[in-house]
């Protein structure tokens, strides 16, 4: 239910949205996701962790809580192993009734959204449209359902599977948004991010862009010729980004994403961007026009508070949090000396900071593409 700051468009054409952060990998680091899968049972199997962490980026400043439906289509639960459990309480209605549940629940503590979210089938290559449809109206059903504010698709890496998920999602009276991992190479067929966005808003996405699978810096060079491409189309949407956290400059022209990369998934922490690098993020995206503004792997909800603190003039608040975060200024009330010089933003903004390591390198070496590893459908899967 839209609450009194009203629904996703409305708040939209107001001012910035801030999205949630990472959930998959969060959750694998705190020990209720399995690495590899990237499945979402948790929300059955541990609800509190999940019910946690909604509410820590409620606290941060997010004014959405998207389901915790990442990969939650019984296809992809079946690919991932649930063969017998698929039958009995973990399948797509369970995962997607427990989701919605838990996200209302807490987005009901605060005055954010509920996004039910859909996300690629592994049987997309293979199996073809009219099964793709299908397991996207069995999470649909739900949705409609158990009421949520807006539907958003996410981390296609096809064009054509998105324009399905946007044909399924505009069978309900609910605003739709769509995005697609890619980065300026465009999507796994070569479609460019320009033509990738004009089919997206061209299937009815009220809202386009990117999430996921690079950095922040490469998604806003990637949503910046989306936006080009609408504007000179004549287009009119709104423009969303959720990028991964971890700084990735090896593969800006890479389609295969943060999984090609050598640390990926255990050792990606050296490269995670700082709170100020965060914030830099947040208002180039609001300066170029993007309205939607959020994270997708390895956003904690400290990132999203660095958000939330960014824009919080054109908020006109700032996130629940506050009563424990007062900026980098905090630090010139620290008893050490050391610290107190650093309680400006200027310190934070140009510090390069070290990784700590002497045969630490700049850059990984990524392994060249194959026909193994180009990452169709089934998503971040170990290599």
């Amino acid at each position: 239910m839209a609450t009194s700051r009203g629904g996703l468009l409305e708040r939209l054409a107001a001012g910035p949205v801030i999205g949630d952060g990472s959930f998959v990998m969060t959750l694998e680091r705190r020990g209720y996701v399995k690495a590899g899968p990237w499945t979402p049972e948790a929300v059955v199997q541990y609800p509190d962790a999940v019910r946690q962490l909604h509410r820590d980026f409620l606290r941060a400043g997010a004014d959405v809580m998207q389901t915790f439906t990442f990969y939650s289509s019984d296809d992809k639960l079946q690919y991932a192993g649930h063969l017998k459990e698929v039958e009995e309480s973990i399948n797509c209605r369970t995962v997607n009734e427990a989701a919605c549940d838990l996200a209302r629940g807490v987005a009901d503590e605060g005055a954010a959204l509920v996004a039910g979210g859909f996300s690629p089938v592994p049987g997309y290559a293979e199996k073809g449209r009219a099964y793709v449809i299908g397991e996207f109206h069995k999470q649909l059903d739900v949705f409609k359902g158990k009421r949520v504010d807006f539907l958003l698709g996410e981390f296609f890496g096809n064009v054509e599977e998105a324009e399905w998920s946007i044909e399924v999602m505009r069978q309900s009276d609910l605003p739709v948004a769509c995005t697609m991992r890619i980065g300026p190479a465009g999507d796994l067929d070569g479609v460019t991010p320009e033509e990738c966005a004009i089919r997206m808003a061209k299937a009815g996405a009220a809202v386009v862009g990117v999430n996921c699978f690079y950095d922040p810096f490469i998604a806003l060079d990637t949503v910046s010729r989306m936006k080009n491409a609408l504007d000179k189309a004549g287009l009119s949407v709104h423009l969303m980004i959720q990028p991964m956290a971890w700084h990735s400059p090896e593969i800006r022209n890479d389609q295969r994403g943060y999984s090609v990369l050598p640390e990926f998934r255990f050792a990606m922490e050296p490269r995670l961007l700082t709170r100020a690098e965060v914030a830099r993020y947040a208002r180039q995206a609001y300066n170029m026009g993007i309205r939607y503004i959020g994270g997708c792997c390895g956003f904690e909800p400290c990132h999203i508070r660095a958000i939330a603190e960014e824009l919080a003039e054109e908020r006109g608040f700032r996130p629940p949090g506050r009563d424990k975060h007062s900026g980098f200024e905090s630090l010139k009330k620290s008893v050490s000396e050391y610290q107190k010089p650093r309680g400006n933003r200027q310190y934070w903004e140009k510090l390069v900071p070290a990784s700590g390591r002497k045969d630490g390198k700049l850059l990984a070496d990524v392994p060249p593409k194959t026909e193994r590893n180009t990452m169709r459908e089934t998503g971040p899967v170990d290599e």
